[in-house]
């Protein structure tokens, strides 16, 4: 008994081996588009699902290969045209400023200036005015006036130091002020 178990065993998987191999024979004899089935073997079916993205059986050329349209150059790539660089002749955006003081000592106001040319291409001359104005009251006044002319090369940072001294000795009281660029006039050399 059971030795006809062991011989029943043994056939179905030797038919299912054939009948696989059968079926892998008609799978590759049909895509191939050559040869007939086998007597017996199912005819594969090819659905949307079962297809490879973008295959089209009726279509001699798959979607996935790259027409010359298609190919990319780097002649394909898009660069604007350069443009001229724009002179505003008010320079007060390219100066800032810090450190606004007043020394007791040696009764003088301070205030560390730079001035940065954004062109890449000209050098700049800057007649540069800074006041140290009254803060309380506002009233528009200045305590004191510097001004300097500085020229600065293409992408350069020039910094200095603006200096004002007053001669009140020890007479003077607490007061309030503030810095300001009051003039950055530009020319180009």
């Amino acid at each position: 008994m059971k030795q006809r178990t062991r011989t029943h065993i043994g056939r179905r998987r030797g038919t299912r081996a054939v009948g696989t191999a059968g079926l892998a024979l008609a799978v590759m004899t049909t895509v191939g588009g050559c040869g007939a089935l086998l007597p017996g073997a199912a005819t594969p079916s090819f659905s949307p699902s079962f297809s490879p993205s973008g295959y089209n059986p009726n279509d001699p050329t798959p979607s996935g290969d790259a027409t010359p349209e298609d190919t990319y150059t780097p002649e394909d790539t898009y660069s604007p045209e350069p443009t001229e660089e724009t002179f505003d002749p008010d320079g007060r955006n390219d100066v800032t400023g810090k450190d606004c003081e007043f020394s007791n000592t040696l009764n003088q106001f301070t205030y560390t200036v730079s001035v940065t040319n954004p062109s890449s291409e000209s050098t700049f001359s800057y007649d540069i005015a800074i006041n140290w104005m009254k803060a309380k009251p506002a009233d528009g006044k200045a305590w004191g006036l510097h001004q300097r002319s500085i020229r600065v090369g293409p992408g350069d940072t020039e910094t200095y130091t603006a200096k004002y001294s007053v001669n009140w000795g020890n007479n003077y009281g607490r007061f309030w002020f503030n810095c300001q660029v009051t003039r950055a006039e530009k020319t180009k050399l």
